[in-house]
């Protein structure tokens, strides 16, 4: 994954540490934008690496299937699992749920790209989500939502670096 795939994982780290401080630490206005900022650097980031010559890091057609049908499925999953837990009248257990499915959604990701750091994005959001659910109320949804931000925007960052080096090693075409 490179620049434009961090893209995404911060946005939505943003969103999980916005939810948490809007559903768990009672927090509005412009205190629910502050995450964003986090987004908004990575974002800076992303663009210049975007920008700078060289192929980077391009997907294979197989991983581009992959990935558009874990995300279908993860988007399924989301509306799904927000459905259920609110039917349960359980609002705590949303963001250890939506941690759960955007972890399951990275597992065939690295299945197909056969990259393993995938495996643990996952794997460390599955973690984010079993705390939560162990937790309880509320403090568990509130280390979930910290949890699966903080895991979402160190691994936007290594995106950034591993799509840096590519174009680095890349020779630069006039």
């Amino acid at each position: 994954m490179g620049a434009w795939g961090a893209l995404i994982m911060s946005f939505f780290g943003a969103v999980f540490a916005s939810l948490t401080l809007y559903w768990h630490l009672d927090l509005s206005g412009i205190a629910l934008a502050v995450p964003f900022l986090g987004f908004f650097l990575i974002g800076l980031a992303a663009m210049y690496v975007i920008r700078l010559s060289g192929d980077g890091i391009k997907p294979t057609p197989k991983e581009e299937r992959a990935i558009m049908w874990s995300s279908i499925g993860e988007g399924i999953g989301l509306f799904l699992a927000s459905n259920i837990v609110i039917n349960l009248h359980r609002p705590d257990l949303l963001l250890p749920s939506m941690a759960l499915v955007v972890g399951l959604h990275f597992l065939p990701i690295a299945f197909a790209a056969g990259f393993r750091p995938f495996y643990i994005l996952g794997a460390a959001l599955i973690v984010a989500a079993t705390v939560g659910f162990v937790m309880g109320a509320p403090m568990g949804g509130e280390v979930a939502g910290l949890m699966a931000a903080g895991v979402l925007w160190l691994a936007s960052g290594m995106a950034i670096r591993r799509d840096w080096l590519a174009k680095s090693k890349t020779p630069a075409t006039a």
